[in-house]
């Protein structure tokens, strides 16, 4: 298989991380602008989620001199580490299906860094338990400003005009829910794989990080059917809707589920260099691209007064902040 040692690439890996899980949710708001409602364009990004995580495990799996190939991978998987990657895969999957939603209702300048904000502080600290590799001072520092972007982020919500502020609210709420999940399924994606991958043996019963993929991907597509079957029952979707769109309906979602896989993909290898919980942490600087999408150009925050303006300017400033204190900390 494929892996990287060098502290230089597992930085721009981590760096591509975060523009692709930062702007993924792009396509959704494409897709919202096309009248296709957030609960059917789910079902097209876990297919994209799954298809690349299958390409990972097939691909890049397969090539290479350290640890062993995909298939020979899968011949000696434990059930135990198995399950893991498919219950991170869907307990990641309840948690993104609740972030989409709040991006309907929020926008992704509120939603993403309330939901995986939350989710960066709680993935951390539990990958740093687990393996505790980086500058643990440095780290936390980081994740720390990062916690008072999330603060002043909430706040920005509460000067939007009257007629907004239902919406908005429960999207925060959606987001606060999403966040909270999310922080688990990443330490529980980990358990699964090799420790040190990219420099010692895979151990006995242990996933590759291509195999692990795979594995997860499919722990997205099938949790669907419950998860996001339960949204569409509550909005009154049918799924005779999804199955007579036009390919053009079905395009953002898949191609939204292979930038965000791609990115967790790259994020996972750079952990066997930077370990879990700095890799996690500065690819979850994603909220920062996202926020970056939702003011500039998807202009969010057009109605509101020029205070939440001032509001968006700290919460730049203390992700930025962040995001440097966590790079620093792999060295």
């Amino acid at each position: 298989m494929i892996t990287v040692n060098s502290s230089g690439l597992a930085i721009l890996l981590c760096i591509l991380t975060m523009i692709g899980w930062g702007s993924w949710a792009n396509t959704q708001k494409l897709a919202g602008r096309a009248r296709w409602p957030f609960e059917l364009f789910y079902w097209d990004y876990a297919i994209g989620v799954a298809i690349m995580g299958a390409i990972f495990c097939f691909s890049f799996g397969m090539f290479g001199s350290a640890g062993m190939s995909s298939v020979a991978n899968l011949g000696t998987a434990s059930a135990s580490a198995i399950g893991r990657a498919l219950g991170s895969g869907a307990l990641f999957n309840l948690a993104n299906i609740l972030l989409v939603a709040a991006i309907d209702s929020a926008g992704m300048a509120v939603a993403f860094p309330v939901g995986i904000g939350l989710a960066l502080v709680i993935g951390t600290a539990q990958s740093y338990i687990q393996q505790p590799k980086g500058n643990p001072t440095l780290l936390f520092l980081g994740v720390a400003c990062v916690l008072v972007a999330i603060i002043v982020s909430a706040a920005t919500h509460a000067p939007i005009p009257k007629e907004a502020v239902s919406r908005k609210t429960s999207g925060l709420l959606w987001a606060v829910a999403a966040g909270l999940l999310m922080g688990f399924f990443y330490p529980q994606l980990m358990r699964a794989i090799s420790p040190g991958f990219n420099t010692q043996p895979i151990q006995p019963g242990a996933l590759t990080p291509y195999v692990a993929l795979l594995f997860f991907g499919c722990g997205v597509l099938v949790s669907s059917i419950p998860f996001n079957g339960w949204f569409m029952h509550s909005r009154g979707s049918h799924f005779s809707e999804y199955q007579t769109a036009p390919m053009s309906r079905h395009m953002p979602g898949i191609v939204g589920g292979f930038i965000w896989m791609i990115a967790m993909g790259l994020n996972v290898i750079a952990s066997g260099v930077a370990g879990p919980a700095v890799s996690y942490a500065l690819g979850q600087g994603a909220t920062l691209v996202a926020a970056l999408w939702g003011v500039f150009v998807w202009r969010e925050f057009r109605d509101a007064p020029p205070r939440t303006n001032f509001l968006v300017v700290i919460m730049f400033i203390a992700y930025a902040a962040g995001l440097l204190l966590i790079g620093r900390a792999i060295y």
